[in-house]
């Protein structure tokens, strides 16, 4: 006679696992651990007839399809259906996911992944390329500072979404940066006023 755990477990739906295939800020793993609590397998890949985008006003790109180009990025592997909902609410409205074709950098092998689509694809506000370089050097510690308060916002019972998020804490950055900048500049302007009296004394 069968045990009741392995009827248990034979009558449990089977778990359901996802590649998804990322390449803005979930290309830092520091990004993907506030997330799902774990960094996931993953592998260097590419997508086809896609282009990565920068988008105006903001530090993430986008990507769209557009012929003979290519976006470059890593699939996440084994992500499960809790962590992809997770994911779902982090790219928010603005992103659309879909089922693409990608193919492994690293072997010939090619594999179907989810990712994330920008959902207007008449946006004016989308432009050249977009470099995780720069971004890590330029966005990365904010933004991972405005991801660890999105997590923590999703504790909450009315949680702000992850646009609304970013919005008010790049705000925020920004008014903080535009008035240490206006402060170095009226200390400055005091600097100057009172070197010219002391050449006039």
């Amino acid at each position: 006679m069968a045990s009741s755990s392995s009827i248990a477990s034979s009558s449990s739906p089977p778990l359901s696992l996802h590649n998804v295939f990322v390449y803005g800020s979930l290309l830092a793993d520091e990004v993907v651990h506030v997330l799902l609590n774990r960094l996931p397998p993953s592998s260097h890949a590419s997508l086809n007839g896609y282009h990565r985008f920068s988008i105006k006003g903001r530090v993430y790109p986008a990507i769209l399809p557009v012929e003979s180009k290519k976006v470059t990025g890593k699939v996440l592997m084994g992500i499960t259906d809790p962590e992809l909902v997770v994911l779902d609410t982090f790219e928010d409205v603005e992103y659309l996911r879909r089922t693409v074709e990608i193919s492994l950098i690293d072997s010939s092998e090619t594999l179907l992944a989810d990712t994330y689509v920008w959902g207007n694809q008449d946006d004016p506000d989308l432009y050249g390329d977009w470099d995780f370089e720069e971004w890590k050097r330029l966005h990365m510690k904010d933004f991972l500072a405005m991801t660890k308060g999105f997590m923590e916002e999703l504790e909450q019972p009315e949680s702000k979404t992850r646009v609304a998020t970013y919005e008010s804490f790049f705000q925020k950055e920004s008014r903080q940066s535009i008035a240490y900048t206006e402060d170095v500049q009226h200390q400055k302007a005091a600097d100057l006023c009172a070197a010219s009296h002391a050449v006039a004394g």
